[in-house]
């Protein structure tokens, strides 16, 4: 990765006023204003189509998970997959996440990189770029001030392609816009120009990762001929029983359900959702895999499965499995079989391979639409990321999956489900909500190459956690990751001393700029200045141990009685975690949720069935991912 200095030398020639080390922050403004006026596309349509790519930011160099570079997001994937680290997250977890049946451990062997010439057009916009503006290549990879001439250039020879005049009102652009998007259907590509012409309609304003100040004025009477996207030639998304809200474009690229004989079968359980079960959350996934392994890997019989698929480049969503059957994603059953699976196209140990605003807003989209289909609430103890999900057992916690990964945005990503993460309580609460400046908060993270090794400096949404109000303080331990007592480490894919954007914890102490919250049993510190706040206070619901009751044990599922199983279900056993929860501890609670196992051990659905009991369990926030305890060991504490 080039140094971050260097990306900035282009833009001194165009703001002389600045100094070497640091352009002036309208630069970008101006570069934008350059390129827009040279190749005669409107400013609005410019700053708009870069916004839903970037949001404006340069982000060093790096490309994004789909290989796009700089503020226009050209894609080159063939050099950012040669370049991109081959490490991927530790892979022992069990997706089907049953006990009761053999484990489905998914394991892909690793593709070998494409040529160039095998990827997509829409992987491979940089070169375009690059003949139609005379730019070379590395100039549109490194310099914004390029890569901005170099979308213009795109942007105009599609409207030239089109055979309208350059120039002129912004609304005649949207079949140009649409093109730009690279997507090969025409629902995409008519979705990717509709959120573009709502940009320009808006207008929207912010500050980039390189500190420039950016400006696009609201434009609400901009009224575009959207019948333009029909002359462009793009097939028809795959037709099929897709549940996907009208907002984003959604085909069905279905799972198979096959049986292999000899009692095994994949990669899913049909069922009769919510009938059967309560659809109570959701949980995001990162890929691991470019969008066309996805969906060689989800379309395998002999693998796992997962609902829906998001890709970067464009927000193009694939739906695999329907909402009413269980997909084999999360590594534990009792969250399997009560939510959906949501893939987004990245890769966690590689920080700066950054989403697309377009990704960000169809995921939002899709998730608010399930959210509001099934009466799912939107915190962060309902929409889960994989890296929250609980092990079934002691045994199975160390190999649970650690994405999307201190990365993604939370922050962003709730403020555009509409549920930002604001304060609900004043002063000094009882609880907070982790909510640190994803932009300016960039602990150290190692193994994101090489084991032990730094990562590169990136946004993250994670806070660390100490067992003292200092920064030389040891990290808390985690018995259920290290049953040992070996210290947690900062290795990108330890979840073990971390806490999360919008998770919400009980306060536990203060100590001047330091906030402890309870955490896996124990006291756990985190950096929490009044000038710089990590957190805010939050009224949330709380429980506690009985009175009586000096610890209760915590579980990773939340499973009925032995003796609510009937004849020929084998009892699941309820295993404690090795964890605390001694009295005095409080913890917020998501609400409370029956005990149920779904039994569906064969591909003959007649024998499958849904064992109900009588005891009832509170999810709680017990760490960086969730738990339950017995509703009968715990009291609630008035929210406060």
């Amino acid at each position: 990765m080039v140094a971050a200095a260097a990306l900035l030398l282009p833009l001194v020639s165009a703001a002389p006023s600045a100094t070497a080390e640091r352009p002036a922050s309208d630069a970008l403004q101006r570069d934008f204003a350059a390129a827009a006026s040279q190749y005669r596309v409107p400013g609005s349509v410019l700053l708009a189509v870069s916004y839903l790519q970037s949001r404006w930011d340069t982000h060093g160099g790096a490309p994004s998970v789909s290989g796009g570079y700089g503020p226009m997001h050209l894609t080159d994937a063939a050099t950012a997959l040669a370049d991109a680290p081959r490490q991927q997250q530790p892979n022992t977890e069990d997706a089907r996440g049953d006990t009761s049946r053999t484990a489905k451990v998914a394991t892909p062997a690793t593709a070998a990189l494409p040529k160039a010439s095998q990827l997509p057009a829409r992987l491979r916009t940089l070169d375009r770029a690059a003949k139609l503006s005379g730019q070379p290549a590395e100039e549109l990879r490194e310099s914004p001030a390029a890569n901005i001439k170099g979308g213009a250039a795109l942007l105009a020879a599609a409207q030239r392609e089109l055979g309208k005049p350059l120039g002129g009102d912004p609304a005649d652009w949207y079949g140009a816009v649409a093109r730009f998007s690279g997507a090969d259907d025409s629902a995409t590509a008519a979705g990717y120009a509709n959120d573009v012409f709502a940009v320009i309609r808006d207008g929207e304003q912010r500050t980039t990762d390189s500190g420039q100040r950016m400006t696009l004025a609201a434009a609400p009477k901009v009224a575009p001929d959207t019948a333009q996207v029909s002359r462009l030639g793009l097939r028809k998304a795959a037709a099929g029983p897709v549940e996907c809200p009208r907002t984003v474009a959604c085909e069905w690229i279905p799972a198979p359900y096959e049986e292999f004989g000899e009692g095994d079968y994949g990669n899913h359980d049909l069922a009769d959702r919510p009938k059967s079960q309560k659809i109570d959350s959701i949980v995001l996934h990162d890929t691991e895999a470019d969008w066309a392994t996805t969906l060689q890997l989800v379309q395998d019989p002999t693998y796992v499965s997962w609902h829906y698929s998001v890709r970067s480049s464009d927000g193009h969503i694939a739906q695999h499995v329907a909402t009413k059957d269980v997909a084999w994603h999360a590594g534990n059953w009792y969250v399997n079989a009560k939510s959906v699976g949501v893939e987004q196209e990245g890769f966690l140990v590689t920080p700066d391979a950054w989403f697309t605003e377009e990704m960000y807003r169809a995921s939002a989209r899709l998730v608010g639409y399930l959210s509001r289909k099934y009466d799912i609430p939107l915190d962060r103890q309902h929409i889960l990321g994989h890296d929250n999900v609980p092990g079934t057992t002691a045994a199975t916690i160390a190999g649970m999956h650690t994405d999307p990964g201190p990365y993604w945005d939370w922050s962003h990503f709730f403020t555009l489900l509409g549920k930002p993460f604001t304060a609900t309580a004043r002063g000094k609460a009882a609880a907070v909500t982790i909510r640190p400046d994803f932009a300016a908060n960039k602990p150290a993270y190692t193994g994101c190459v090489t084991a032990g090794e730094t990562c590169a400096p990136h946004g993250s949404t994670a806070v660390r956690l100490h067992t003292a109000p200092q920064e030389s303080a040891p990290l808390v331990k985690d018995a259920g990751l290290r049953p040992g007592g070996e210290d947690s480490t900062i290795d990108v894919n330890d979840v073990g001393a971390r806490a999360s954007t919008g998770q919400q914890y009980a306060v536990a102490g203060r100590s001047g700029d330091w906030t402890a919250i309870w955490y896996l049993g124990q006291k756990a510190w985190f950096h929490d200045p009044a000038g710089q706040p990590t957190a805010v206070p939050a009224k949330a619901r709380l429980v506690t141990p009985r009175p009586g009751l000096a610890q209760v044990p915590v579980y990773g599922r939340a499973y009925p009685e032995a003796a609510a199983y009937p004849a020929g279900v084998p009892v699941q056993e309820q295993a404690a975690f090795p964890y605390t929860f001694l009295a005095g501890q409080k913890y917020v609670t998501g609400g409370k949720v029956p005990g149920e196992y779904f039994y569906s051990p064969t591909f003959d659905t007649s024998v499958h069935r849904v064992v109900r009991g009588k005891e009832q369990y509170y999810e709680i926030q017990f760490g960086h991912r969730v738990a339950y305890v017995k509703a009968a060991d715990v009291r609630l504490v008035p929210a406060g």
